[in-house]
């Protein structure tokens, strides 16, 4: 058994409630409600900053050029592309300029984006890679999984959300994380076990939260 493979299997339960979410099954079968993606995409654009974070500071900490220029190709995949994709996305989805540019993290979103900002300031590469394992893996599995089933939805945003978080696309560096953690780590099985439950825990609620229309509690 692997380190990653031993994690899958002890939090197997919370790994299948993320990948097998509600969001997923209604975004494969075209019966999410958009006002819920709408919500869910435009947290994910302010989420999306902590990723760079993450990815800049795995690039200043990486033992070689190798793994450098993994989280170098991610970062640009982030920062080029997939900004294109959301002001694309947020015309179909009606979202207007002010939608998006003053959006402001939910809870959820604000710890979720804060633990992964502390990981990639406090914490090690091999502790960045076991983090990014977990938010990329995930996707990818569902993504793979839906993609398999040939799921088709006939909104298009929800047909090209599947198709960025297939084989492709993620499949290269998902491989890439999950053979360093478990050939080239050093990161203690306790650390480890903490970081793969609490973000596996946090992508669980940011599903949830797009359903909650979650609010800051003012007095």
């Amino acid at each position: 058994m692997t380190l990653t493979s031993d994690l899958k299997a002890k939090y197997c339960g919370l790994w299948e409630l993320m990948t097998h979410h509600r969001f997923v099954s209604q975004l494969g079968d075209d019966s999410l409600p958009p006002k819920i993606f709408k919500t869910y995409f435009l947290q994910d654009y302010v989420f999306v900053n902590n990723l760079v974070v993450l990815a800049a500071q795995a690039v200043a900490k990486a033992p070689d050029l190798n793994a450098a220029s993994i989280f170098n190709d991610f970062l640009t995949g982030v920062l080029d592309p997939e900004n294109d994709l959301f002001m694309r996305f947020f015309n179909q989805l009606g979202a207007s300029e002010k939608d998006y540019s003053s959006v402001k993290a939910s809870p959820t979103t604000q710890a979720f984006g804060d633990f992964l900002v502390r990981t990639s300031f406090e914490g090690t590469f091999d502790e960045i890679v076991l983090v990014l394992y977990v938010t990329e893996g995930t996707y990818l599995d569902w993504g793979a999984r839906l993609m398999e089933e040939k799921a088709k939805p006939a909104n298009s945003v929800y047909r090209e959300w599947i198709d960025l978080h297939g084989p492709e696309v993620l499949g290269d560096l998902v491989s890439w994380l999950e053979n360093y953690i478990n050939s080239d780590s050093k990161i203690t099985a306790e650390r480890a076990d903490y970081l793969f439950h609490t973000a596996l825990r946090y992508e669980f609620l940011f599903w949830e939260s797009a359903y909650n229309d979650e609010l800051w509690f003012d007095v």
